[in-house]
């Protein structure tokens, strides 16, 4: 098996974690959580952290390490930065989610916790714009939005 099929496999698996943990996270969330739930939710959101590192790590080898296409390929392509800087919005709407799970999973694991709202918009936008990122890829693969 070659590096890049490998590459773009693990790059799969992680496409396919990032939106198995992140439609979780939404089938997860109501108004109350106890704390307990909250570390279930934790723990998805840790899943979903490192698919999106390992997705990052591995979309930059196949960027920049020569795999497959040339890296002016991607690099001149103004939908791959499309892409990509929505891949670092979902990164940032993603922050404050994260750090509310991390903060309120300890204590009694039986008291319940209001979530805010804003979390919940969060999550939405971020699988919305995740939503988008797959016609981008197949616009990209196709040679559109390369300048020259």
């Amino acid at each position: 098996m070659s590096t890049e099929i490998l590459l773009r496999y693990i790059h799969f698996i992680s496409i396919f974690t990032i939106v198995g943990t992140l439609v979780s996270e939404h089938l997860l969330l109501k108004k109350n959580l106890t704390r307990a739930e909250i570390g279930r939710l934790s723990k998805v959101d840790g899943i979903y952290g490192l698919a999106v590192l390992v997705l990052l790590a591995v979309g930059m080898v196949l960027w920049l390490g020569g795999y497959g296409k040339p890296t002016g390929f991607y690099s001149k392509n103004f939908i791959f930065h499309i892409k990509l800087g929505l891949f670092i919005v979902i990164g940032v709407l993603s922050i404050y989610p994260t750090v509310f799970f991390i903060k309120n999973k300890n204590g009694d694991q039986q008291e319940n916790i209001e979530v805010p709202k804003s979390i919940f918009w969060m999550v939405r936008l971020e699988l919305l714009i995740l939503f988008v990122i797959p016609i981008l890829a197949g616009l990209m693969a196709k040679g559109i939005g390369l300048l020259p």
